[in-house]
């Protein structure tokens, strides 16, 4: 795991978001950072490997194959964690709360008998 990986893990591990993550989970043929299956809620750290020649063309690949299954992805640079943590939090909070179904309201004291 890079820095900012273990940063962001340090945060979000053991439903402190109201949700469970879990890291390095297989969907399909690739690999995610971090995964929370009741969203479909995927989330990767790129890491400086990711500015190589030809990374970002095979990650907009990866990322339209995650898609197309029905995963929701968000991505952050590894820099964008370890010196904005507080925003990446923000940004996932926000991404969660669209995405998390909202119970029905009661139908107590509804009843028109």
């Amino acid at each position: 795991m890079t820095l900012g990986e273990i940063a962001l893990w340090r945060e979000i591990k053991g439903k402190k978001l109201g949700v469970r993550f879990s890291r390095q989970i297989p969907i399909y043929k690739y690999i995610v950072d971090f995964y929370c299956k009741e969203l479909n809620l995927a989330i990767e750290i790129d890491g400086s490997i990711h500015f190589a020649d030809g990374q970002q063309e095979r990650d907009k690949t990866r990322e339209r194959g995650l898609t197309s299954l029905g995963i929701n992805l968000i991505r952050f640079s590894d820099l964008d964690v370890k010196n904005n943590l507080s925003r990446v939090l923000e940004v996932i909070k926000s991404e969660i709360e669209k995405i998390k179904p909202t119970p029905n309201p009661s139908q107590e004291g509804n009843n028109t008998n």
